[in-house]
């Protein structure tokens, strides 16, 4: 018996991110999908035949008995999260939400809260860290490859000088900007690899004229291990660094080139497809030591439906969810902290 699944949202997430995978894996069935855009319902029937296609959250959850729905997952702006996720685990659903999970730690402890109590369970969505060139990174890191690390450098950077969504661009307050937005990715894969923090340094700045959320931050991390994060995520960068550069005391890391996997799935691409999630021979990472025993390596494919595998063991084994909670509530408590005390910084 597969899961019966609302997707809530179908925007570049629902859509791209978790359709796809929820469809082609047989663990799952799409049962309903919510949106409240005429253009997206359409294109939620033609992709998605045997789903229920609803305007709102309160009429799926008046489906959810004729529907047997047991899953449901939240792919809306972030400030929409908290609320979402709550009415779904109080009207009995298991639930993944997309990061953030949410946009202040205050709802992300009162949402944990809330499915202990229920006796339900909350998964953040970080795919990234299925990425091919992070998977890659971490195998070899836990194989002692490149001993131990002392310095992470991560960026993800694009050139967008113009946003339309206000989410992510448009309005100053909480859950807005590249902070909220890309940082996520990045922040949640440095603590994921290198563990807790101790200590922060962040450069958060809005460089788009008419805007207030921020669109060029930096951010270093003290990691209580002995590594340090620095870490850069930017929607204003005509030219973009290294996506990798790891040193440790044996060797070293770098790759260049975001994942393929999301220029495939908005290009129409689907998992199961021949080159799948594979990149180009010439975006293979070098690992070792500049001008002794550098070498290539090719860099594994990307993932993202190892989530699901995860979230389906978790459903009906009670295995460990492939992201834990607390996790991601780390990482929102950090940007919290990093909006606090970036404003104190003086960049010269």
């Amino acid at each position: 018996m597969t899961i019966s699944t609302a997707l809530v949202g179908f925007g570049l997430g629902g859509r791209i991110f978790h359709a796809p995978f929820l469809a082609a894996d047989p663990d799952f069935t799409i049962a309903a999908i919510v949106t409240s855009d005429p253009e997206r319902a359409e294109a939620a029937r033609a992709e998605h035949p045997g789903a229920r296609i609803v305007p709102d959250l309160d009429t799926l959850l008046g489906l959810a008995p004729e529907l047997d729905l047991q899953l449901g997952v939240v792919s809306t702006p972030p400030v929409r999260h908290a609320e979402q996720a709550s009415a779904l685990l109080e009207a009995g659903f298991q639930v993944v939400v997309d990061k953030p999970l949410t946009v202040t730690a205050e709802e992300g402890h009162a949402l944990l809260a809330l499915a202990e109590r229920v006796g339900r369970t909350v998964i953040p969505f970080q795919n990234r860290r299925w990425d091919g060139d992070f998977r890659t990174l971490r195998e070899l890191v836990e194989t002692g490859q490149l001993g131990e690390v002392r310095r992470l450098e991560s960026r993800f950077e694009r050139w967008k000088p113009t946003e339309t969504k206000a989410w992510k661009a448009g309005a100053t307050g909480t859950g807005v900007g590249v902070l909220y937005d890309l940082g996520v990715h990045l922040i949640d894969q440095a603590v994921h690899l290198l563990g807790p923090v101790e200590d922060l340094y962040a450069e958060v700045r809005a460089l788009r004229p008419g805007q207030g959320a921020d669109d060029d931050t930096f951010v270093a991390l003290q990691h209580a291990g002995g590594a340090i994060s620095h870490l850069w995520m930017s929607a204003v960068a005509p030219q973009q660094g290294p996506r990798f550069r790891v040193l440790g005391d044996r060797a070293g890391f770098t790759a260049y080139g975001l994942d393929p996997l999301e220029g495939q799935l908005v290009a129409g691409a689907r998992p199961g497809q021949e080159g799948f999630g594979q990149r180009e021979q010439d975006r293979d990472a070098l690992v070792g030591v500049h001008g002794e025993d550098e070498r290539r390596v090719p860099l594994l494919p990307g993932d993202y439906g190892a989530f699901y595998r995860g979230v389906a063991q978790t459903l009906t084994t009670g295995a460990q969810p492939p992201v834990d909670p607390r996790d991601s509530l780390a990482v929102i408590e950090l940007i919290e902290r990093i909006h606090r005390d970036a404003g104190q910084a003086q960049v010269g």
